[in-house]
């Protein structure tokens, strides 16, 4: 038999075919408009996603040439936080605001300073930020009353594909983790939450585990994406939990970093936590359990500014060969990463990305090794976060673009003190959801499971003691040059 994963991104959908053994049999992407009404704005048609959804899974079972019998089930992955409103008849109300729009500050600020960060904390064990849905739907409340008076159902984007195809209205517990409506600790919607942006329980979906099945394709959709009836819907999870099981990154301590144009550190646990700052989001994990996440958001994409903008040149391998291990932990050049602002730890959408530390020697090799350890002492910013919360973490698995520069594996390895293990095939979402799917339909136990039979790990990358010590020497001084800058970021136009 045969699984399907969805994932559903910002600009395209993909969709991959996987085996029972997890060999990738084929993979479709299907692209979508996105619309940016005003400066600031950012939304899509949920039927967009249907539609070519729809078309890609019909193109991938064609491609692949097997029988449509031979689809057991199917799950997804998907864009957070994005508010889709439905109407008593199942309609589409207005186009998805999506996960990174920012018409929401004054709801934030609403939230986090009025309502109050130990309240929102307690009732959903994180605070606002601009991209979460509670905010979009009090500026709905605010800004579209007749909208918002429509409301029948509100859901998230992976979740409407869902919907469309098994009828049931539905969410998973990672996705639900991001709305800032849910109580992340007990699994469930927050009443208080619900009040305060003025929705009851009937307006929100049944929240399943990840890998629960919610119900089987509808005739009619069976019909459009030529399968059959047979077919199992899965529930899915949002996209860093998805990839998450992608990478195999289930069970307690399990840690995969994500080197993309931005950064992700995503940490699974078998306990609830909340750290006293909140720097890192707590979310429920697609394998049952709860996984903490911290976010840089300029990762990749400053080795691409850097490469593409300043040096002006594509060879980025080239430019790292002269960064040999003797230079490693040994650099007086610093990098800030904060290219686009800063989420974790520091949550100073005014932060900026900046060098300290050039003196007459300096080097383009330097300045070039700056900017991978800066990304990689940002990201252990919030590895220490994770580690402060009792979370014992050995190994990392790596992925994303920047993850193919061994130089910045080996950085990563040396920065954080432990290996770093890269993988075979990288999918990410369209992988978890299709293991999802096969852990729905039964064909493995767990998500753990899955992960320890279809995740191949094929090199590891493994710290050196005293680069460790001349890193841990560096990283303190890096950990100072935030705080000292802060006050100019504040006042920078």
């Amino acid at each position: 038999m045969y699984y399907i994963g969805i994932d559903l991104g910002t600009s395209s959908v993909k969709i991959i075919l996987m085996s029972e053994e997890g060999k990738i049999v084929n993979t479709v992407s299907k692209e979508y408009p996105l619309s940016f009404p005003n400066p600031g704005w950012s939304e899509q048609n949920p039927y967009d996603w249907y539609e070519q959804s729809v078309a890609g899974v019909r193109e991938l079972i064609k491609e692949a040439g097997i029988a449509a019998s031979e689809v057991a089930g199917i799950s997804f992955g998907g864009q957070m936080h994005g508010l889709v409103i439905l109407d008593k008849n199942d309609n589409v109300i207005r186009p998805a605001i999506l996960w990174n729009d920012g018409r929401t500050t004054k709801e934030c600020d609403y939230l986090n300073n009025v309502i109050g960060k130990d309240k929102l904390t307690e009732c959903t064990a994180n605070i606002a930020f601009a991209g979460f849905t509670a905010p979009k739907i009090l500026w709905l409340r605010e800004n579209e009353p007749e909208n918002f008076a429509k409301i029948a159902k509100i859901m998230l984007p992976k979740d409407y594909l869902a919907y469309r195809f098994s009828g049931v209205h539905c969410t998973d517990v990672s996705d639900a983790s991001g709305m800032l409506l849910y109580d992340v600790k007990n699994r469930c919607w927050s009443k208080e939450m619900l009040d305060i942006c003025g929705i009851d329980g009937m307006q929100m979906a049944k929240v399943y585990e990840s890998y629960e099945c919610v119900g089987s394709l509808t005739e009619e959709a069976a019909m459009e994406l030529g399968l059959t009836t047979d077919v199992k819907v899965v529930a899915g999870a949002g996209d860093n939990a998805a990839a998450a099981v992608g990478t195999g990154t289930v069970g307690n301590g399990a840690c995969n970093i994500s080197l993309g144009t931005s950064g992700t550190i995503f940490v699974s646990s078998e306990n609830f936590g909340v750290d006293a700052n909140n720097a890192l989001h707590s979310f429920d994990h697609a394998d049952g359990t709860y996984h903490l996440m911290g976010c840089v958001l300029s990762a990749a994409s400053c080795n691409k500014w850097w490469m593409d903008d300043i040096m002006n040149t594509k060879e980025y391998s080239k430019e790292q060969e002269a960064i040999t291990d003797d230079k490693l932990g040994n650099n007086h050049v610093f990098y800030l990463p904060y290219l686009m602002g800063e989420r974790s730890p520091h949550n100073n959408p005014a932060a900026r990305a900046t060098f300290t530390g050039m003196s007459m020697d300096s080097t383009r090799a330097d300045m070039t090794q700056a900017v991978l350890e800066g990304v990689a002492f940002a990201i252990r910013d919030s590895f220490e976060v994770a580690k402060s919360l009792g979370i014992d973490i050995k190994s990392t698995k790596i992925c994303g673009g920047g993850a193919k520069s061994p130089l910045w594996r080996k950085i990563v390895a040396n920065v954080l003190g432990i290996d770093v293990c890269v993988l075979k095939a990288e999918e990410g979402p369209a992988l978890g959801a299709a293991m999802l799917a096969a852990v729905g339909t039964g064909k493995y136990d767990s998500v753990k499971a899955a992960a320890e039979a279809i995740v191949e790990v094929v090199d590891v990358v493994k710290p050196d003691a005293d680069i460790v010590a001349r890193y841990e020497k560096k990283y303190q001084q890096f950990k100072k040059i935030y705080p000292a800058l802060k006050p100019v970021f504040d006042i920078m136009d």
